[in-house]
């Protein structure tokens, strides 16, 4: 149970750090105050404890598919936000505009993983006995996610100004990809997509349940049996991410050389 709890929250918490460390790399980058963490964190925390608190409610809706759909759309709202901030990310005049698609994007993380963590934990209340290796196991993965979220962090911001830009954008391309097929993946198991058979099985070569295997989860969205809807979106998405990141690197590079 404990190996169990730290790979479930490893899982979770790593996609909401990759993406807080990014933002804030661009925070940094672009000298933008983080103060709009605090209240991303604190609207995806309240927004996290209702989704939890009403799970059942939400998931009869939709004919019992509405966590399934709830969950699609909050991925899809991820990729807008992290679209929108892709194509406006270019200088002062956009800096409100920014943090205001950094603050949306990470609130809205943070309900989608938050709320996972919190269903997931509450469900070993009423078991003293895994409850505290639910805890344990919940603790560690937790430290790992936020471990390799710092490490991103330090990574991007360490680097010179371009080099930097290049990364956030590669990371938020892949990122994006990562959010459209999960969000694909969960409208196929609310039948809204029709169910097909997967292209292939990468399991043996990397296994989603190893930390490498979730490290690529939260970055790319891994999936070892992907459907060929799922691959269409993806590869779709990253197409459409990397023609408005290639846009908005110009316009980095025309500025710092003016």
């Amino acid at each position: 149970m404990l190996i169990n709890s730290v790979i479930i929250i490893l899982r979770e918490v790593l996609e909401a750090a990759l993406i807080i460390s990014v933002l804030l790399a661009v925070s940094q980058k672009l000298q933008l105050s983080k103060q709009w963490l605090v209240a991303a964190l604190i609207a995806g925390l309240i927004g996290a404890a209702v989704y939890a608190i009403n799970l059942k409610m939400v998931s009869m809706a939709f004919e019992g598919s509405g966590q399934e759909i709830i969950n699609a759309n909050l991925h899809l709202l991820i990729y807008g936000f992290i679209f929108f901030l892709v194509a406006i990310l270019k200088g002062k005049p956009y800096h409100r505009l920014t943090l205001l698609a950094m603050t949306s994007c990470v609130a809205v993380a943070s309900i989608r993983e938050g709320s996972e963590i919190i269903i997931y934990i509450h469900g070993f209340f009423a078991i003293p006995d895994l409850f505290l290796p639910v805890i344990i196991g919940s603790i560690i993965g937790m430290g790992i996610g936020i471990s390799v979220g710092v490490l991103f962090y330090y990574l991007i911001v360490n680097m010179s100004f371009n080099n930097g830009i290049r990364l956030v954008l590669f990371l938020l391309i892949l990122i994006a990809g990562g959010m459209i097929i999960q969000a694909t993946q969960l409208l196929i198991q609310a039948d809204i997509i029709s169910s097909q058979l997967p292209l292939w099985d990468s399991s043996s070569i990397i296994d989603e349940r190893s930390l490498f295997g979730q490290l690529l989860y939260a970055l790319i969205g891994y999936e070892s049996t992907p459907t060929a809807t799922q691959v269409y979106c993806y590869i779709t998405s990253l197409i459409l991410m990397t023609f408005i990141a290639n846009r908005t690197l110009k316009r980095f590079k025309l500025s710092h050389a003016s």
